[in-house]
């Protein structure tokens, strides 16, 4: 998505040539990307209500989708879905800074569904979480994109995470594909060759 400018090669999403997009055609193509950050980026000193609403900042700009006592009743109550999805409706007017790592992610994850996105980017998404809090965000997760019909790439280091929960398998070493497989036919052993 350019967020750091590639020194070569080519990149393609939705038919467009990512490269050649000025800044306006490369705004409107990351409003139809979700990112999850292995650091959830919310804003600690805000309510979870008002984090959720940033996910519309792709599609609107201004106060309104700043603070949730600002937001339209349209938004707040679609904040509030994708609250209710990720199980934290309780938790709406709880600041950030008072969640824990488990909750704070799937805070992250209601602020993409908020941005209704087509594609979705999570570097390392439980990554920071204990291994049971992980693995309950990351089947959440999974669950709610799939329900959407919405493409998930993540990052991993987690070999039974990438089994389990991708369709498709792509190892990098030195910057090129050493490995492209289904997840179904995959092993242990053979990930393990892409860290040698």
């Amino acid at each position: 998505m350019r967020l750091i400018e590639p020194d070569a090669g080519e990149i393609h999403l939705f038919d467009r040539r990512v490269m050649t997009l000025k800044q306006r055609s490369l705004r409107r193509l990351r409003a139809e990307v979700g990112f999850v950050f292995q650091r959830h980026n919310l804003v600690r000193q805000l309510p979870v209500l008002s984090n959720v609403i940033h996910g519309a900042q792709s599609r609107q700009s201004g106060p309104r989708v700043w603070y949730h006592s600002l937001a339209t009743r349209q938004t707040r109550e679609r904040a509030m879905h994708c609250l209710d999805r990720v199980g934290l409706t309780a938790l709406a007017q709880r600041r950030a800074d008072q969640l824990s790592g488990g909750q704070s992610q799937r805070v992250a994850i209601a602020r993409t569904l908020m941005q209704d996105p087509k594609f979705v980017i999570a570097d390392e998404p439980v990554a920071s979480l204990d291994p049971v809090a992980g693995l309950e965000v990351m089947e959440l997760f999974v669950q709610l994109l799939r329900e959407d019909g919405t493409t998930l790439l993540f990052t991993s280091h987690q070999l039974e995470q990438s089994i389990e929960f991708a369709d498709r398998i792509v190892g990098l070493q030195a910057g090129r594909v050493s490995l492209d497989c289904p997840a179904a036919t995959a092993s242990i052993d053979e990930l393990k060759h892409v860290y040698e």
